[in-house]
């Protein structure tokens, strides 16, 4: 993605299985569990930059010692300075107490993390503030150990208004400013609820003490609680949490938007959201890795039993295809290969543009993230071509004039040309990064490979996605404008993205699309810019209504166009304007046909097609719109 965009976060659950003095005679540690987290959270670095933070739950701690853990920090390398500080904070307390630092009586003593049950949060802000109190897991706590919760999770709920005035109706005082506390407060408010349940019910039993505290936390049902407390979330979610009776569960949204997987051995149950982390950090093979059902909770209780139900019906499959396109680290073996077949699905396109002759074609590919869906494309390219060596060799053979000067020519010549262009500056792009308002300065982040495209050459790069199309015009055709190409033509393997996202991805501002500029520049080029009012009264007519009553009037902009005059009109808006090089520059992008073909099982197309899973995208995207006509900034939830 050559446009800088912050989305989904990342989450860890690890659940120890045996106690912590087993992982220290197997694998000569008891601090074995929170290497593994640091690990688990390491490998989904990419999905969260903005700040970390991790939980822990200690098992049959004694009356009177702490048994819940949490540190957050927002600063760079956020996770790596948790990690660090908290290893040698323990190091110098075991050097001090003169205690053996991997033994398993030390780390459960004196350890944060020294526990049976952890949980780990890698956060972009896609919602609320940026602090450290912003960070996850967030905490409420209580004298009684069961009514104690920590939550973490990747997720953005569209109707946390709606949410936050049911808890004012109940007569809570929620705290504004992050669904994450909405979604804490609710859990928290049912979790109460069956705890005082149970108590009534044990004491009426006659139990009392340690006996009650045991009773109330045996019965307590992490599902059901999440069944009372999700009916009417509206968004997408996959969410950790952990009870200080020493249960955890994870829980995913009904339309499997935010991705889950975990594990299940006789050593651990551990989540994350990505599959490769599990893998890798476990050694774990593919198939012993499943994908937590749209809809579906898992709990693992203190006893170790683990219980996976449907805590809200699963609904109309509508899984992020940007975690294919983008998001999610390409080491896992499906995500790379869906990534080459986006990149293959665009070849028809790129050579209608660029033409067929590959004597005179250079493929490349912008930023690095691209790849692999360049490699994909190169594929694609490179079976064309065979087909018409074979063609050609047929043809020959046919007519009686194939030799070897004909073979020779076929075989040698006119073969796809496959370069790396362009190379980015690390330290440069950091120094830019805070050095906010060097425009100047952009235009450097990447250099090119000098001497590899002809004056005669069209040069051709692939993108993985385009949203705002600055980087584009201030960064990357400028720079490859440099090689003096004959044509540029750079090709997105994802869509024109149209409308906002509203479920964990941070593109909610309509008027900073590339495609929704475009579409209304040409509303005014054909003197139809009445459709913009026209839109506008609509929307705001049906922003008092109930989201599952609004429509998306905002189609209405796009359907005055086809999407090829978008397209072009985009490479119009691109085109940078302080360059000696003049020639022409085109902007490709993937069909949404083609792009449910290359990766059938992430139907998730919002963001393409304005076509919402939920009542409260519609929401979103109508604020969204009335946000751009009055001129406000700002996300739209």
């Amino acid at each position: 993605m050559s446009d800088s965009i912050k989305h989904e976060c990342g989450i860890a659950v690890i659940r120890c299985l045996k106690p912590l003095h087993y992982y220290q005679e197997k694998y000569g540690t008891a601090l074995y569990p929170f290497h593994k987290m640091f690990l688990l959270m390491e490998k989904q670095h990419n999905r969260g930059q903005d700040g970390a933070g991790i939980g822990s739950i200690k098992h049959d701690m004694q009356p009177g010692q702490p048994y819940m853990f949490r540190e957050r920090n927002d600063q760079k390398q956020a996770m790596a300075k948790i990690f660090k500080k908290s290893l040698q904070r323990y190091h110098k307390k075991a050097k001090t107490l003169q205690l053996d630092p991997d033994d398993a009586k030390s780390v459960k003593a004196h350890f944060d993390f020294g526990a049976e049950v952890l949980i780990g949060h890698l956060r972009y802000g896609t919602s609320g503030g940026f602090g450290k109190s912003s960070c996850h897991p967030y905490f409420r706590k209580s004298n009684w150990p069961a009514k104690n919760l920590m939550l973490a999770g990747n997720f953005n709920m569209t109707n946390s208004e709606e949410l936050n005035q049911r808890l004012i109706a109940r007569g809570q005082h929620p705290v504004f400013g992050t669904d994450t506390q909405t979604i804490l407060e609710e859990v928290g408010f049912h979790l109460d609820h069956e705890h005082e349940d149970i108590y009534r019910s044990a004491k009426s039993e006659g139990l009392k003490g340690e006996e009650l505290r045991l009773a109330i936390s045996k019965r307590l049902d992490p599902i059901k609680i999440l069944k009372n407390s999700a009916q009417d979330w509206d968004g997408g979610y996959t969410i950790g949490g952990l009870m200080g009776n020493g249960d955890l569960f994870v829980v995913r949204d009904p339309h499997g938007i935010r991705p889950c997987f975990y594990f299940h051995d006789d050593e651990f149950v551990a989540f994350s959201s990505e599959r490769v982390p599990l893998m890798s950090v476990f050694n774990k093979e593919m198939e012993q890795v499943q994908e937590l059902e749209p809809g579906y909770g898992f709990s693992v209780k203190k006893s170790g039993e683990c219980i996976r139900d449907v805590v809200v019906k699963a609904k109309t499959r509508k899984s992020c295809s940007f975690e294919r396109i983008y998001f999610s680290r390409g080491n896992d073996a499906e995500i790379y290969q869906d990534r080459k077949a986006l990149g293959g699905a665009l070849v028809p396109k790129v050579l209608k543009k660029a033409g067929n002759d590959f004597s005179k074609l250079v493929f490349s590919y912008i930023p690095n993230t691209s790849e692999v869906g360049y490699y994909g494309f190169m594929d694609q390219v490179r079976f064309i071509r065979r087909t018409q060596v074979r063609d050609q060799f047929l043809q020959a053979q046919k007519d009686g004039k194939l030799d070897e000067a004909l073979i020779n020519k076929l075989i040698m010549g006119n073969w796809p040309r496959g370069e790396k262009i362009a190379n980015k500056d690390i330290k440069l792009r950091t120094f830019i990064s805070q050095e906010q308002g060097r425009s100047q300065l952009v235009s450097h982040v990447y250099d090119i490979t000098y001497g590899v495209v002809g004056p005669e050459d069209a040069l051709v790069c692939i993108d993985d996605s385009i949203v705002r199309g600055t980087t584009l015009k201030k960064s990357v055709l400028k720079i490859l404008s440099r090689t003096n190409p004959n044509k540029i033509v750079v090709a997105s393997t994802a869509p024109q993205i149209r409308y906002p996202d509203c479920y964990g991805i941070d593109m909610s501002e309509l008027g900073k699309f590339i495609a929704f500029q475009a579409a209304v520049r040409l509303l005014k080029d054909k003197d139809k810019e009445s459709i913009l009012h026209e839109v506008y009264k609509d929307c705001l007519q049906q922003s008092s209504r109930d989201p599952k009553e609004m429509v998306n009037h905002v189609k209405r902009i796009y359907q005055a166009s086809s999407e090829e005059e978008i397209s072009f009109k985009i490479s119009e808006l691109v085109y940078p304007q302080d360059i000696e090089w003049k020639g022409p520059i085109e902007i490709v992008f993937q069909s949404i046909q083609d792009l449910h073909k290359a990766i059938p099982k992430h139907t998730g197309d919002w963001y393409f097609t304005g076509d919402y899973p939920t009542p409260g995208g519609y929401h979103v995207l109508n604020k969204a719109f009335l946000n751009y006509y009055e001129n406000k900034e700002g996300r739209s939830y």
